[in-house]
């Protein structure tokens, strides 16, 4: 797999991705807020500083992941590998690519948020380190409420 930092012109790759990858969660209570992101909305949040980076197998793009730098860590979010491709060891492929990035520019934590409902994504990041450190409820603009557990894991 080969993995690049995106920009703004691969924008439609990185939402394609994502939807693929998201459309499971459509049916959950309350559905992803991942389907309604556009072109236009991610475009707009990486000219305010969020980077991206894909995946790619055979030419094909498999995965991708949005994150920005905080103080002293990475945020990621959007982690995405499309459905086809899922347990294949590409979304742990892709995080030690991340985690490395993060080392590389002086972080020592890097930090997701996830859905409490699905245990699967939880499993999988306690599987390579990552531990939580928050449990709490996330108020969307559209009315609706999750909960989502913090996760990190020190890179030092």
């Amino acid at each position: 797999m080969n993995i690049f930092e995106a920009n703004i012109t691969d924008v439609p790759v990185i939402r394609d991705v994502m939807i693929r990858a998201f459309r499971e969660y459509e049916q959950a209570t309350p559905p992803t807020s991942a389907l309604k992101e556009t072109v236009e909305s991610i475009t707009a949040e990486m000219q305010s500083g969020v980077q991206a980076l894909i995946g790619y197998i055979e030419g094909e793009p498999v995965a991708m992941v949005r994150f920005r730098m905080e103080d002293e860590s990475l945020y990621f979010s959007r982690f995405s590998v499309v459905p086809e491709r899922q347990g294949q060891g590409i979304a742990k492929k892709i995080l030690r690519f991340l985690e490395e990035y993060a080392a590389q520019q002086g972080k020592r934590v890097i930090a997701c948020k996830v859905r409490a409902d699905v245990p699967k994504n939880i499993s999988l990041y306690q599987s390579i380190g990552y531990h939580v450190c928050e449990e709490s409820v996330l108020h969307r603009t559209d009315g609706t409420s999750i909960a989502v557990v913090s996760m990190e894991k020190s890179l030092s």
